[in-house]
This record gives structure tokens, sequence and C-alpha cells, in this order.
């Protein structure tokens, strides 16, 4: 993984105060728990007995549609960075 899509990763991870994964066949949404050179954790749900921690892989993240909840709006927004250029 390059070094500058790992800090897309990171600023992903840091926006808003929960984040969205939207992959081709089914749509996370939760918070990043962990970012690794195989990809990210992403816990899901609201509690426990709920939720569940979501492995994804570095290479469906590279072709996945991020979204950050955004409080000041209360809106889900696409998630761009500077880092875009990985």
């Amino acid at each position: 993984m390059s070094d500058q899509f790992l800090q897309h990763l990171v600023a992903f991870a840091e926006a808003g105060n929960q984040q969205k994964i939207q992959l081709e066949q089914v749509t996370h949404q939760g918070w990043v728990m962990e970012i690794t050179e195989d990809g990210l954790v992403m816990s899901t749900g609201y509690n426990e007995k709920v939720g569940k921690d979501v492995s994804i892989s570095m290479d469906e993240l590279k072709h996945a549609k991020l979204f950050f909840w955004d409080t000041k709006t209360n809106i889900w927004q696409a998630f761009v960075s500077s880092h875009d250029k990985y």
C-alpha cells in the first residue's frame, strides 16, 4: 500500500463521527477501528450484541465509495481528501 493511500485512509477514519464504505455488493456503516497493510477493520452496529467487526481488503477499498457523517449538516458527505492522487 502506498503512503498516500494510507494517509487517505487515516484522513477518512478521522472524518466525521461515523464512516460508511460502499462496496459493489454491500455497504458497511460504523467506525474504523484499525488500518493495516492488508486493509481496515470497521466496527458496525450500535452495541456489542448487534455490532460486528468487518475486515475490508485494500483491493476492495481502492474501488469503494467512502462517506462520513457530517455533524454540522447532519448528512452523509462523500469523502474526498488531498491524498486522493494515489
